[in-house]
This record gives structure tokens, sequence and C-alpha cells, in this order.
């Protein structure tokens, strides 16, 4: 692919194309963009420089890194969790709004007790009030997080308190509570694992039956070392026909026609001398 020519340098390139007699016949179009060239593109403005660009700088190994993103409220709620570890086992919802959340009214210095968003403060309310002391109320930051701590932990309190006296009370009045989603989890658990030892019976079941309907050959006719057909000679010499189904023809109640004609059919002729 050929090299990319602005509009206003074509006749340029084509005037040094025809010097070196790389072009043989000028283009039709040559003559009238010489007696008409285009309009030249405006220069580009150069930059605003500031202060820190006017600066010589340093050139290092590590200059092109960016810088460590560092927010406070990751340490304090670093700390809450090592504090607060079960938490973390709270059920919260992760679903997005389709707006940003508006900011509390009470924030700043108005915001001097954790209580005034909430009787049921969640962690996110505790670290932001934990950063809201030591930002507008001069605490230090442990002072402002033991501080922020108590409050939580009277408000849970007596958010559990509440609680179990309104179960308590619901119960004396006669309502009834179903299993939570922890007491549903374990049901399904335990019929999970019982399909499991259905599925062995099952296995076990079938393999009976197929031991069940297994062909069983009794081995015992003709059993003994091989005579080297000494017998067979000696009843053909006798004249005696063998007999090689004995289950047919002998019973308990003695050889009946049917089983006498099968045996005339199965029974090999012998040939006499």
């Amino acid at each position: 692919m050929g090299r990319r020519r602005i509009a206003s340098q074509v006749h340029q390139q084509v005037s040094r194309l025809l010097r070196a007699n790389y072009l043989r016949k000028e283009p039709v179009w040559y003559q009238a963009v010489l007696e008409n060239p285009p309009l030249t593109l405006p220069p580009k403005a150069p930059p605003s420089r500031t202060a820190y660009d006017q600066k010589p700088q340093s050139f290092t190994k590590h200059s092109t890194r960016p810088l460590p993103i560092y927010y406070l409220e990751d340490d304090i709620r670093r700390q809450f969790f090592l504090d607060h570890p079960f938490e973390t086992f709270r059920p919260t919802t992760l679903v997005e709004a389709d707006r940003i959340e508006d900011p509390h009214p009470i924030d700043g210095d108005k915001w001097t007790r954790l209580g005034q968003r909430g009787r049921n403060p969640t962690p996110e309310d505790a670290v932001r009030f934990t950063l809201n002391l030591y930002q507008y109320h001069g605490l230090t930051l442990s002072q402002a997080y033991a501080k922020a701590i108590a409050q939580f932990r009277a408000l849970r309190s007596e958010h559990h308190i509440a609680t179990t006296f309104a179960v308590m009370e619901a119960e004396q009045l006669g309502s009834t509570f179903g299993n939570s989603e922890i007491e549903n989890a374990f049901q399904r658990e335990k019929r999970s694992l019982a399909t499991w030892d259905r599925k062995e019976e099952l296995d076990e079941g079938a393999l009976a039956a197929r031991k069940r309907w297994k062909a069983i050959v009794e081995r015992q006719h003709g059993k003994g070392e091989w005579s080297k057909g000494v017998e067979y000679v000696k009843l053909w010499q006798e004249g005696s026909r063998p007999n090689y189904i004995p289950a047919i023809s002998t019973s308990e109640e003695g050889p009946t026609s049917e089983s006498m004609d099968l045996a005339n059919l199965l029974t090999p002729t012998v040939p006499r001398s």
C-alpha cells in the first residue's frame, strides 16, 4: 500500500516524480492544479504549556508507573471486619439502582450520632461515621473509631433485644413462623443426601436381578476323568444306544412318549458291525 499524501501535497509529489523521469507523461489535471493550487492547511496551534510541563523532569525506570490509589476508608473497613468477622455473613443486597444514591441530608457537622441515620446501622454506616468524626469533629482516627464502634454495638444490641421480644409477643398471640433460609438449605441438603442411599439400593437391586436370571448349568453329567472312549466302545459292542439327555428320559413319572420321541430324534444312530 502506497504512502498516503495530503491533498495539498499531491501536485508536489507529481513534480518530483516527473523530474526523476518516473512519470513519462504529465497527468491531465497537473497544469490545472499548478494554476489553481489547493489551499494549504492551517497551522496546528501548539498546546498550552503549564508550569509542570516547563519544569525539567528526570525520567527514571519507575516514573511511568501509576501512583497507588489509597482511601482512608479502606483502612477503617479492614479494621472493622477484623473486629467483627461475623458481619461478613450478614445478608445484604448487591442490586444497583438506575442512578447513584442521593447523599444523606445528615452529614458533616450535623452528623454527631450514628443513630441519626437509622436504628439498625450497617457496617458501611459505621465506617462512614468514623471518617466523618475524624474529618469534621476534630477527633483522632483511633478516638473516632472507638466512638463509632461503641454506638454501632449499642444500636445492634437494642435491635436484637427489640426483635427477640417482638417474636416472643407474636408467638404468644398465636403467630407461627416458618423455617429460615438456613434451615431450608439444610433440609434440601438432607433430601439430596437421601437420594444417594436410594440410588445405592437401586443399584444393588439391579445387580441382584442380573444375578437372579443368570444361567446356571449343571455339569454333573459325564463328570470324571476321560475314559479314552472305552465306555463308548463297550456300549457300542453291547448294542446299547447312548442317551445324551438324561433330564428328559429319566423323570419321576417315567419317560413319556413325547420324551422318547424327542430322545430318539436327538440320539445319534450307532452303526453295527
